[in-house]
C-alpha cells in the first residue's frame, strides 16, 4: 500500500497547519519540514537506482552511502534551525524529524523489502528438506 510507504511524509506535511495555530516555532518545522521531505526524495531515488544495478558491491555501497548521507543532513538541519533561529526551533525540528522517522521506522517493516528477488519468493512453494540437527514438520 503507497499510503503505508509514505504515512511518515503525510505526518510531515498533516502537521502543517496546526504549527501555526498552537504557536509552535515555524521556522523550525519549516527547516525540518523541508529538509525530511528532500532527504525523503532523495532516499526514495537512489532505492530505486540502486534496485537496478547489478553489482551487490555497489548496490550496498548506493544505499549505505544514503542512509549516512541523509543522516548528516538531518543533523545538519536541525543544528541549522537551532542556530539560525533559537532554542525552541531547535527543540521542533528535532521533534519533528523524531517523530517522522519514527514513523518511517515502524512502517518499514510493515512494506516488502524492495531488495527481495522474486526469484526468492518463488522457492517458497517447493518443500525443502529440512536442516541437519533441526527437528523435522512430520
Amino acid at each position: 500500500m503507497a499510503i503505508l510507504r509514505y504515512l511518515d511524509v503525510c505526518l510531515v506535511l498533516a502537521t502543517a497547519p496546526f504549527v501555526p495555530i498552537a504557536g509552535l516555532p515555524l521556522f523550525g518545522y519549516l527547516v525540518a519540514a523541508a529538509t525530511w521531505l528532500l532527504t525523503r526524495l532523495g532516499v526514495t531515488f537512489l532505492q530505486e537506482r540502486a534496485l537496478r544495478i547489478g553489482d551487490a558491491k555497489l548496490r550496498a555501497g548506493l544505499q549505505v552511502g544514503s542512509m549516512m548521507g541523509r543522516l548528516w543532513i538531518v543533523a545538519l538541519a536541525i543544528l541549522l534551525a537551532r542556530f539560525a533561529g533559537g532554542k525552541d526551533d531547535g527543540i521542533m525540528a528535532a521533534a519533528l524529524m523524531l517523530a517522522a522517522f519514527t514513523v518511517y521506522f515502524a512502517m518499514s517493516f510493515f512494506n516488502r523489502n524492495p531488495l527481495v528477488s522474486s526469484s526468492s519468493s518463488s522457492t517458497a512453494g517447493h518443500s525443502r528438506p529440512p536442516a541437519q540437527g533441526s527437528p523435522s514438520a512430520t
